[in-house]
């Protein structure tokens, strides 16, 4: 993620060295000041020659300083580092503005690429990681973990990469002053450190905590829009204000533990460097009383004010530590996701497939969620051409055969092929592009019909997607929306009735134009109107195809060129309608309930 980003770190770096040297710079020009002041300055005669040493650029200044007072009088002498210091700041100003500039689109770059890797995975992840987490936890790392990570961590990289170089650069200046003063900073400095440290390491922990409440949270109030029919027809609107008063209240006591932590940070770092200063203070000021350390009164008074631009950059990397407590238990939360294994993936030999000519084949398959097997043993053989109706009791694990056959789970035992080809062996992309799915609840997308009727299908015309809805038995009531084909439909397909929508996945469906579709419950939510004017698509969706339906109404596969009873995860009956009734088994009495009822 980070070389892309090299050039401005580069830069940054630069920028911040120069605006630390000219900061610098500017707080020692106070010595010159206050030579000035009190005429305590010592005059250079003779002409310097400008270096880039610190004792080079010092002479240098004091000749200068020394010929303007010679030549004028004091108060210009003042005037002239008054000016220097004025050009000083505003480099110094300049530079760290130039640092901020270069490394804004570091900041915002890494937390789009973290967004980006993490949609990426959350569509490569296979639908048995879903089945485990709840959606508001993931959408809950999508987001309020990502802005965590850009408030606490990325935000916090330009205070890792210039206060630390800031602090090096200014004690290496201390260091020239006084060796021995500074000695003891250095004993003092690990010492505030520590102590920051220590309290700062329980906030990871709380944080993660904080951001695992949030996940409940917002699973909670998608559940609550999910089924907010549900809960206004069970009079439960007490109950689940009940549920989330108190998920929230857990939330935002976990919220208050953290922010004490976090609010910590400042008033102990201030504390801590106000102590480091007296103590400072009163060694330096010992070494000046007794004349030892080859330091002056100027000297100390300039090596304590550069001393104290040390403690902001100081109490902003304390700050720092605290927020990148907290963004790493946000990073950890991510890295969940980011480091889920894929089950699921191309084969490095994984062969590319475009067409269906001969058969699929089931050979001996066993499938399991995570310990009891719910697929046992199944052999089938679908020609192509054939309609292949499932049926069964709710649960025997009909909808698992078929999810089976684009590799939305992988087997347990077992292989299932295509035209001989173990589907292991295909280019995911090529094998879901041989089959087309119409499922029992209509998936649609929050966008104009047109939109979702070409899904998936890159440079779909409007003649082409008109043509499919006309299949569909859509067209005439997406002429009658108020943009027609240009119509939203809402948040899943809302504005539209459950007929509208499926035929409207219908058409999606009939554009792609799969050899093989998969038929999961595609009438059982229907009205008898709208089921009529379905199954008449469907019909049509069916010729000249290979079809495998998921049915519970009986009467929809009366026709179906095979009929396979699953029951408890087992094919236990095969056959035509007609023969399956002479059988008089589970099929014959599967028939005889819907014909009573």
């Amino acid at each position: 993620m980070f070389p892309k980003y090299q050039k401005n770190a580069y830069l940054y770096t630069i920028y911040t060295i120069l605006s630390v040297v000219f900061g610098l710079f500017s707080i020692s020009l106070v010595a010159q000041f206050l030579g000035v002041l009190f005429e305590k300055h010592e005059m250079i005669l003779q002409p310097v020659e400008f270096g880039l040493s610190v004792d080079a650029i010092k002479a240098f200044i004091n000749y200068k300083l020394s010929a303007i007072i010679l030549q004028y009088n004091a108060s210009a002498g003042l005037l002239f580092v008054c000016i220097l210091v004025v050009l000083s700041t505003l480099f110094k100003t300049f530079f760290h503005y130039a640092g901020k500039y270069v490394m804004a689109p570091l900041r915002m770059g890494v937390i789009r690429d973290v967004r980006n890797s993490l949609y990426i995975k959350v569509l490569e992840l296979s639908l048995s990681f879903y089945s485990d987490e709840r959606k508001g936890d993931i959408i809950s790392r999508m987001t309020n973990d990502v802005n965590e990570i850009e408030t606490s961590i990325i935000r916090s990289i330009d205070v890792f990469f210039k206060n630390p170089l800031s602090i090096i650069i200014t004690l290496s200046y201390l260091i020239y002053l006084s060796p021995s003063l500074t000695l003891f900073v250095f004993v003092l400095l690990p010492f505030t450190f520590g102590i920051i440290g220590k309290i700062g390491s329980t906030l990871r922990k709380t944080s993660s905590i904080a951001q695992g409440k949030l996940g409940d949270l917002l699973s909670l109030i998608e559940e609550t829009l999910s089924g907010l029919r549900i809960i206004k027809a069970f009079n439960a609107n007490q109950k689940m204000n009940n549920l989330f008063d108190s998920e929230n209240q857990e939330y935002t006591n976990v919220m208050v533990r953290m922010w004490r932590r976090r609010d910590l940070a400042n008033p102990m770092s201030e504390f801590l460097g106000t102590v480091v200063m007296v103590v400072i203070l009163w060694f330096g000021g010992r070494l000046v009383l007794n004349d030892m350390g080859g330091l002056n009164s100027e000297e100390l008074i300039t090596f304590l004010l550069i001393f104290y631009t040390i403690i902001s950059p100081v109490k902003a990397i304390a700050d720092a530590l605290y927020n990148v407590q907290k963004g790493l238990a946000s990073s950890d939360r991510i890295d969940m996701v980011l480091n889920a294994e894929v089950s699921i993936f191309d084969k490095a030999s994984a062969l590319t497939v475009d067409t269906f000519n001969n058969k699929i084949q089931y050979k001996n398959i066993f499938f399991k969620y995570k310990d009891a097997f719910v697929i046992k043993g199944i052999d089938l053989e679908i020609n192509k051409g054939q309609t292949i109706a499932l049926v069964g009791q709710s649960g025997s694990g009909k909808s698992t055969l078929v999810d089976l056959l684009p590799r939305f789970y992988d087997l347990t035992k077992g292989a299932i092929e295509i035209d001989g080809t173990d589907i292991r062996d295909m280019k995911i992309k090529s094998l879901r592009k041989l089959m087309g799915i119409v499922n029992q609840e209509s998936i649609l997308f929050n966008d104009s019909i047109f939109n979702n009727i070409a899904f998936g299908v890159e440079s779909a015309t409007l003649d082409e997607v008109i043509a499919a809805a006309k299949i569909a038995n859509a067209h005439d009531f997406i002429l009658e929306t108020p943009n027609g084909y240009e119509t939203n439909i809402g948040d899943r397909g809302g504005n539209l009735s459950g007929g509208q929508r499926q035929r409207i996945s219908i058409a999606r469906a009939i554009l792609a134009n799969p050899p093989i579709m998969i038929l999961d419950e595609a009438t059982s939510a229907l009205d008898t109107e709208s089921e009529k004017l379905v199954q008449e698509s469907l019909t049509r969706l069916m010729e000249n195809r290979t079809s495998i339906v998921i049915a519970h109404r009986l009467s929809t596969v009366v026709h179906a060129d095979v009929i396979c009873v699953v029951h408890e995860g087992e094919i236990v009956e095969k056959g035509t309608h007609q023969e399956l009734i002479k059988l008089d088994g589970q099929y014959k009495k599967l028939h005889d309930i819907q014909m009573f009822a």
